[in-house]
Protein backbone atom coordinates (compact mmCIF):
# COMPACT_ATOMS: atom_id res chain seq x y z
CA UNK A 1 0.00 0.00 0.00
CA UNK A 2 2.98 2.60 0.98
CA UNK A 3 4.25 1.59 -2.79
CA UNK A 4 1.16 2.41 -4.39
CA UNK A 5 0.95 5.48 -2.10
CA UNK A 6 4.35 7.43 -2.70
CA UNK A 7 3.62 6.34 -6.45
CA UNK A 8 0.18 8.21 -6.48
CA UNK A 9 2.23 11.24 -4.83
CA UNK A 10 4.84 11.28 -7.50
CA UNK A 11 2.84 10.86 -10.26
CA UNK A 12 0.78 14.14 -9.13
CA UNK A 13 4.01 15.72 -8.77
CA UNK A 14 5.48 15.25 -12.02
CA UNK A 15 2.44 15.70 -13.78
CA UNK A 16 2.18 19.40 -11.85
CA UNK A 17 5.72 19.91 -12.99
CA UNK A 18 5.37 19.52 -16.42
CA UNK A 19 2.06 21.49 -17.01
CA UNK A 20 3.71 24.76 -15.31
CA UNK A 21 6.80 23.70 -17.85
CA UNK A 22 7.22 24.32 -21.69
CA UNK A 23 9.37 23.95 -24.92
CA UNK A 24 12.19 20.78 -25.08
CA UNK A 25 11.08 19.65 -21.42
CA UNK A 26 7.24 18.81 -22.51
CA UNK A 27 8.41 16.82 -24.75
CA UNK A 28 11.07 14.36 -24.01
CA UNK A 29 10.27 14.37 -20.18
CA UNK A 30 6.22 14.19 -19.70
CA UNK A 31 5.73 12.26 -23.00
CA UNK A 32 7.80 9.67 -20.71
CA UNK A 33 5.01 9.70 -17.39
CA UNK A 34 2.20 7.35 -18.96
CA UNK A 35 0.11 10.08 -16.47
CA UNK A 36 -0.03 12.97 -19.52
CA UNK A 37 -3.01 12.04 -21.29
CA UNK A 38 -3.84 14.74 -24.21
CA UNK A 39 -7.20 12.83 -24.31
CA UNK A 40 -8.27 14.62 -21.02
CA UNK A 41 -6.88 18.11 -21.92
CA UNK A 42 -6.70 20.37 -19.57
CA UNK A 43 -7.18 18.02 -16.73
CA UNK A 44 -4.34 15.64 -17.45
CA UNK A 45 -3.41 13.75 -14.29
CA UNK A 46 -4.86 10.43 -12.92
CA UNK A 47 -3.52 10.93 -9.59
CA UNK A 48 -7.36 12.24 -9.08
CA UNK A 49 -7.87 8.46 -9.06
CA UNK A 50 -4.70 7.26 -7.69
CA UNK A 51 -3.38 3.53 -8.38
CA UNK A 52 -5.62 1.42 -6.49
CA UNK A 53 -4.09 -0.25 -3.21
CA UNK A 54 -5.01 -3.99 -4.03
CA UNK A 55 -5.21 -4.95 -7.96
CA UNK A 56 -8.65 -6.72 -8.86
CA UNK A 57 -9.31 -10.14 -8.01
CA UNK A 58 -10.14 -12.84 -10.86
CA UNK A 59 -13.73 -12.41 -9.15
CA UNK A 60 -13.45 -9.26 -10.16
CA UNK A 61 -12.96 -9.92 -13.56
CA UNK A 62 -9.26 -8.75 -12.62
CA UNK A 63 -8.03 -11.89 -15.33
CA UNK A 64 -6.21 -9.52 -17.59
CA UNK A 65 -6.14 -12.31 -20.41
CA UNK A 66 -9.60 -12.62 -20.71
CA UNK A 67 -11.05 -9.95 -23.19
CA UNK A 68 -13.57 -7.61 -22.41
CA UNK A 69 -14.24 -5.24 -25.52
CA UNK A 70 -12.73 -4.99 -28.77
CA UNK A 71 -11.75 -1.47 -30.10
CA UNK A 72 -10.42 -0.63 -33.79
CA UNK A 73 -13.61 -1.49 -35.96
CA UNK A 74 -15.93 1.16 -36.75
CA UNK A 75 -18.36 1.99 -34.04
CA UNK A 76 -16.06 1.24 -31.73
CA UNK A 77 -15.05 3.94 -28.47
CA UNK A 78 -11.90 4.37 -31.76
CA UNK A 79 -11.69 3.89 -35.34
CA UNK A 80 -7.97 2.18 -36.37
CA UNK A 81 -6.56 0.51 -39.29
CA UNK A 82 -6.57 -2.43 -37.26
CA UNK A 83 -9.19 -3.91 -34.40
CA UNK A 84 -7.94 -5.98 -31.51
CA UNK A 85 -9.61 -6.75 -28.04
CA UNK A 86 -9.37 -5.18 -24.56
CA UNK A 87 -8.37 -6.82 -21.16
CA UNK A 88 -11.10 -6.34 -18.76
CA UNK A 89 -11.53 -2.67 -17.37
CA UNK A 90 -8.87 -1.14 -19.64
CA UNK A 91 -11.10 1.76 -20.87
CA UNK A 92 -10.17 3.09 -24.43
CA UNK A 93 -10.85 6.71 -25.41
CA UNK A 94 -10.16 8.64 -28.92
CA UNK A 95 -7.71 11.49 -28.60
CA UNK A 96 -8.27 14.85 -30.79
CA UNK A 97 -6.05 16.93 -29.98
CA UNK A 98 -6.20 20.87 -31.76
CA UNK A 99 -3.21 21.81 -33.80
CA UNK A 100 -2.29 25.18 -30.85
CA UNK A 101 -2.91 22.88 -27.64
CA UNK A 102 -0.19 23.24 -25.21
CA UNK A 103 0.17 19.81 -25.15
CA UNK A 104 -0.35 19.33 -29.03
CA UNK A 105 3.46 18.20 -29.22
CA UNK A 106 2.60 15.02 -26.71
CA UNK A 107 0.22 13.73 -29.37
CA UNK A 108 2.61 13.70 -32.27
CA UNK A 109 5.98 11.15 -32.44
CA UNK A 110 7.83 11.64 -35.78
CA UNK A 111 5.08 10.62 -38.37
CA UNK A 112 2.21 9.48 -36.30
CA UNK A 113 -0.17 11.07 -34.73
CA UNK A 114 -2.21 9.76 -31.21
CA UNK A 115 -5.77 8.32 -32.19
CA UNK A 116 -6.41 6.18 -28.99
CA UNK A 117 -5.85 5.81 -25.41
CA UNK A 118 -6.46 2.15 -23.06
CA UNK A 119 -6.60 3.66 -19.91
CA UNK A 120 -5.07 0.88 -17.42
CA UNK A 121 -6.25 2.50 -13.98
CA UNK A 122 -9.42 1.18 -13.78
CA UNK A 123 -7.84 -1.90 -14.11
CA UNK A 124 -5.45 -1.11 -10.89
CA UNK A 125 -2.37 -0.24 -13.18
CA UNK A 126 -0.61 3.51 -13.57
CA UNK A 127 -0.36 3.28 -17.79
CA UNK A 128 -2.05 2.99 -21.31
CA UNK A 129 -2.18 1.11 -24.27
CA UNK A 130 -1.65 3.97 -26.96
CA UNK A 131 -2.37 3.57 -30.15
CA UNK A 132 -0.64 5.75 -32.71
CA UNK A 133 -1.64 5.78 -37.02
CA UNK A 134 -0.21 7.62 -39.87
CA UNK A 135 -2.02 7.80 -43.39
CA UNK A 136 1.10 5.71 -45.04
CA UNK A 137 -0.47 2.04 -46.37
CA UNK A 138 2.68 0.93 -47.83
CA UNK A 139 6.29 0.19 -46.39
CA UNK A 140 7.56 -2.53 -43.94
CA UNK A 141 6.31 -2.91 -40.01
CA UNK A 142 9.88 -2.63 -39.12
CA UNK A 143 10.63 1.06 -40.74
CA UNK A 144 7.29 2.05 -39.00
CA UNK A 145 8.45 1.39 -36.04
CA UNK A 146 12.12 2.54 -36.50
CA UNK A 147 10.27 5.98 -37.20
CA UNK A 148 8.10 6.05 -34.56
CA UNK A 149 11.04 4.86 -32.00
CA UNK A 150 13.52 7.52 -33.48
CA UNK A 151 11.31 10.04 -32.69
CA UNK A 152 12.17 9.62 -28.96
CA UNK A 153 15.37 11.12 -28.38
CA UNK A 154 15.24 9.62 -25.21
CA UNK A 155 15.05 5.89 -26.76
CA UNK A 156 17.91 3.10 -25.82
CA UNK A 157 18.72 -0.52 -26.17
CA UNK A 158 15.90 -1.21 -28.94
CA UNK A 159 15.68 -4.96 -30.20
CA UNK A 160 13.56 -5.49 -33.10
CA UNK A 161 12.13 -8.55 -33.94
CA UNK A 162 9.66 -9.69 -37.13
CA UNK A 163 6.43 -11.09 -35.44
CA UNK A 164 2.53 -11.78 -36.07
CA UNK A 165 -0.16 -9.44 -34.57
CA UNK A 166 -3.16 -11.78 -34.71
CA UNK A 167 -3.42 -12.24 -39.05
CA UNK A 168 -1.09 -9.42 -39.81
CA UNK A 169 2.63 -9.25 -40.53
CA UNK A 170 4.61 -7.18 -37.97
CA UNK A 171 7.18 -5.80 -36.18
CA UNK A 172 7.87 -5.35 -32.40
CA UNK A 173 10.57 -3.36 -30.38
CA UNK A 174 11.51 -3.40 -26.80
CA UNK A 175 13.54 -0.53 -25.56
CA UNK A 176 14.63 1.57 -22.71
CA UNK A 177 13.39 5.24 -22.22
CA UNK A 178 14.86 7.82 -19.83
CA UNK A 179 13.25 10.44 -17.88
CA UNK A 180 15.45 13.36 -17.23
CA UNK A 181 12.81 14.63 -14.55
CA UNK A 182 12.53 11.47 -12.72
CA UNK A 183 16.41 10.07 -13.50
CA UNK A 184 15.35 6.83 -14.38
CA UNK A 185 14.95 4.29 -17.04
CA UNK A 186 12.14 2.06 -17.78
CA UNK A 187 11.11 -0.60 -20.10
CA UNK A 188 8.50 -0.16 -23.50
CA UNK A 189 7.13 -2.27 -25.76
CA UNK A 190 5.39 -1.23 -29.15
CA UNK A 191 4.23 -3.02 -32.31
CA UNK A 192 3.91 -1.70 -35.79
CA UNK A 193 1.25 -3.11 -38.89
CA UNK A 194 0.50 -1.67 -42.24
CA UNK A 195 -2.81 -2.27 -43.38
CA UNK A 196 -5.10 -1.13 -46.72
CA UNK A 197 -6.48 2.06 -43.97
CA UNK A 198 -2.71 2.72 -42.78
CA UNK A 199 -0.02 2.19 -40.55
CA UNK A 200 -1.06 1.63 -36.39
CA UNK A 201 1.54 1.65 -34.08
CA UNK A 202 0.09 0.14 -31.02
CA UNK A 203 2.50 1.54 -27.37
CA UNK A 204 2.49 -0.48 -24.27
CA UNK A 205 4.70 2.23 -21.48
CA UNK A 206 3.63 2.17 -17.75
CA UNK A 207 5.15 3.96 -14.59
CA UNK A 208 7.79 2.31 -14.24
CA UNK A 209 9.35 -1.17 -15.59
CA UNK A 210 7.30 -2.83 -12.66
CA UNK A 211 4.19 -1.35 -13.37
CA UNK A 212 5.02 -2.51 -17.48
CA UNK A 213 5.41 -5.95 -16.54
CA UNK A 214 2.28 -6.22 -15.02
CA UNK A 215 0.17 -5.03 -18.40
CA UNK A 216 1.92 -7.28 -20.34
CA UNK A 217 -0.65 -9.88 -20.36
CA UNK A 218 -3.42 -6.85 -21.92
CA UNK A 219 -0.78 -5.96 -24.77
CA UNK A 220 -0.04 -9.69 -25.67
CA UNK A 221 -4.22 -9.81 -25.68
CA UNK A 222 -4.00 -7.05 -27.98
CA UNK A 223 -1.56 -8.31 -29.99
CA UNK A 224 -3.04 -11.86 -30.81
CA UNK A 225 -6.31 -11.11 -31.50
CA UNK A 226 -5.27 -7.83 -33.88
CA UNK A 227 -7.23 -7.98 -37.35
CA UNK A 228 -7.27 -5.28 -40.25
CA UNK A 229 -10.42 -3.10 -40.23
CA UNK A 230 -12.47 -3.47 -42.97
Amino acid sequence: MMRNAVRGAVAAALVAAVLTGCGEEKESTAAQGPSQSPAQVPSQSPSASAKPSEKPSPSQGGDSTAKDGKVGAAGSACTLPASFDLAPQWKPKPVHVEADSPVAGLAKKGPFTMACEIDAKPAGNIGFLRAWTEDAKSGTPRAALEAYVGADKTASKATYKEIKAGTLPAAEVTYETYSKLLDRSKRETALAVVTPKGTLVLHLGGWDTEEHQEMLPAYELAKTSMRATS
